[in-house]
Formats: C-alpha cells, sequence, structure tokens
C-alpha cells in the first residue's frame, strides 16, 4: 500500500523576546577569561540576581544545568559536528570535559585537535563562546574523576561502544556482562571497577572566549577575549575588546 507522504512545510519563527541584563563591558570584566567564566558560572548557578555585595538580593529563576555545553568538533575531511556534554571542571589551563576515546567526536579531535563550546544560560540572557586547541587530560586525572562516578556510570562506560551502530537489545546485554565481569549486583558499589583504557577526559585550552549579554533591540553586550601570540601557554596574556552586537 502507498502512502502519500506531504513534502515538508515551511517553518517561519517570527517575533522574539527582549533581553535585559545589567551593563557589561571591557571595563568591568576581570582580566583572565577563565576567571570571568567562573564568576558568570557561580552567577548562573545562584537563585538570587546579585553579582556584587553592594547590590540587594533579588530571587530568581536559576540556570538548569549551567555546565551544560555544546561542544563542535571537524572531521579531517572538514564536515562539522556538535553534540551536548558536561563540563566536568574548569582548571588554569581550560575546560575539561569526559568521554569514549572512540567515540567520533574524539575520534574527530585526534584528527583535527581544536574545538569550540557554547554555553547558553536563557534564563539569565547570558552566553559564553570558547575556541581553542585540545589535549588529553592526564591519566591519573581522568581515573580520579572515573572513580568518582556512581557504579552504573562506571559500568555504562565499559559496556557501551559510544557512537557505534548497535543492536536493540545488545546494550542491556552488555550491561550485563559487565555487571557480572565485576562483580555488581542491583546497582551495589563494589570495591574497584577499573577506568577503561578507551575513556577519560579532554581539555580545551581556549584560544578565544566571547562573553555575551542580552541586550533590548538586539544591542547586545559582547566582549572577547584572544590569547596574545607570544604569551607563555601556562601564564596567558590576554586582548580584551569589545565587538559590535
Amino acid at each position: 500500500m502507498n502512502l502519500e507522504v506531504p513534502p515538508p512545510s515551511t517553518l517561519k519563527v517570527e517575533g522574539h523576546n527582549q533581553y535585559q541584563t545589567p551593563p557589561f563591558g571591557p571595563s568591568s570584566v576581570h582580566p583572565n577569561p577563565i576567571v570571568q567564566f567562573e564568576l558568570w558560572f557561580k552567577y548562573a548557578r545562584s537563585d538570587t540576581s546579585h553579582e556584587q555585595e553592594s547590590q540587594p538580593l533579588q530571587p530568581r529563576t536559576r540556570v538548569l544545568e549551567p555546565e551544560a555545553m555544546s561542544l563542535s568538533t571537524v572531521s579531517a575531511s572538514g564536515m562539522p559536528s556538535s553534540r551536548m556534554v558536561l563540563l566536568k571542571e574548569v582548571d588554569s589551563r581550560g575546560f575539561v570535559f569526559f568521554t569514549n576515546y572512540t567515540s567520533r567526536k574524539s575520534q574527530e579531535l585526534l584528527a583535527n585537535p581544536h574545538a569550540a563550546l557554547c554555553f547558553y544560560w536563557r534564563e539569565i540572557h547570558r552566553q559564553v563562546r570558547v575556541t581553542g586547541t585540545v589535549e588529553r587530560l592526564e591519566e591519573e586525572s581522568s581515573n580520579e574523576y572515573y572513580q568518582s562516578r556512581p557504579i552504573n556510570s562506571r559500568v555504562g562506560a565499559w559496556a557501551s561502544p559510544q557512537s557505534q551502530p548497535i543492536g536493540e537489545d545488545e546494550l542491556h546485554q552488555r550491561v550485563k556482562d559487565i555487571e557480572e565481569r565485576f562483580g555488581v549486583k542491583d546497582g551495589v558499589n563494589v570495591p574497584y571497577i577499573p577506568k577503561p583504557e578507551f575513556w577519560g577526559g579532554w581539555r580545551v585550552i581556549p584560544e578565544e572566549v566571547e562573553f555575551w549579554s542580552g541586550k533590548p533591540s538586539r544591542l547586545h553586550d559582547r566582549v572577547r577575549y584572544r590569547r596574545r601570540d607570544a604569551s607563555a601557554p601556562d601564564a596567558p596574556e590576554w586582548i580584551i575588546e569589545r565587538l559590535a552586537p
């Protein structure tokens, strides 16, 4: 039986929200973008609308999962791809997340060690964009984080051949096999499950960080940090400039 499938219709999005945020510019930011990110991140996690001690506390909706970020990679042939991952750490060198090293994202990072991150915090009308190079996280740090994960997440890291085609019931069976292998019963913790060699962290080392703050009439505040070419890797110097909205 042949069924006629109607062609897809054109989707048009009309109208938009008007954003309102406190004044923001190069003169008001921290000279280090990592520190500036930490300030914004703490504000996104809070449920009060103040950033300076002198300002009154006002209740507001906190950002849900402010650690969620878009990670964009590019294949060796130049094809981009994006997905949402979770930020797990920010250190003096950059932004850290964890994944399977055989996944598509990891294979693309190995072929082209550059990435872009984007955080969008709708509830407070803010966005942070990061571009830079990547490096694999130190094995000791990856193992420390892996051992801190819930038992079912550790089992899942072993069981899932991430980004590979898989049968309908295959993953469930693989989980059962891993639980049997390591003696896990009913999700009860066990003394030790080793970290898989194919799983660990990546660090995005920023070359550029842009902070975006929504304003009425699309006249947004944008502040960009650019790493100076001659600055030391462990003590970078930054050019800070305002961008047109």
